[in-house]
Parts: C-alpha cells; sequence; structure tokens
C-alpha cells in the first residue's frame, strides 16, 4: 500500500478531524483514509450537467408553493 504525508495542515483540522474519528468510533489515519477514499471515488459532474440538473430541478418545484418554515418552527416550540 502506497502513504502519503501531508504537511503543514492547520490544528483547526487536526483537531475537527480528530473529533470525526472519535464519533465514528476510528482512529485518525482510519478517518483520514475513508475520506480520502469516498473522495477520489465521486463522480465528477461537469459544469453543464450540474446546470441541466438545476433547471430539471426548478422546473419540478415551478409555481408551487410552499408554507413557511418560520411558522411551522414556531409552532412546534409552542407544543
Amino acid at each position: 500500500m502506497a502513504q502519503i504525508l501531508v504537511r503543514d495542515l492547520d490544528q483547526k483540522i487536526v483537531k475537527k478531524l480528530k473529533r470525526q474519528a472519535k464519533q465514528n468510533g476510528r482512529s485518525l489515519q482510519a478517518q483520514v483514509k475513508i475520506i480520502l477514499e469516498r473522495s477520489a471515488e465521486e463522480p465528477k459532474v461537469d459544469r453543464k450537467t450540474a446546470l441541466k440538473m438545476l433547471d430539471e430541478f426548478r422546473k419540478r418545484f415551478d409555481g408551487k408553493e410552499f408554507s413557511d418554515s418560520a411558522e411551522l418552527i414556531r409552532e412546534g416550540r409552542e407544543r
């Protein structure tokens, strides 16, 4: 297996990664490995495809009205 050394990481990032690892019951190395593997495997969407997807999404909800989420939150708090 190959190894990678990453230099000069901000300490804040390292702390966040350690926190994530602990929450997931993993070592820091295992957490970073999973992040890198997932990132490398993520499908990439080019700009043209992304704009097409966005346009289709807008068309699907065009003209529909949705309730005000602030009102729903207030109602939930009053219960």
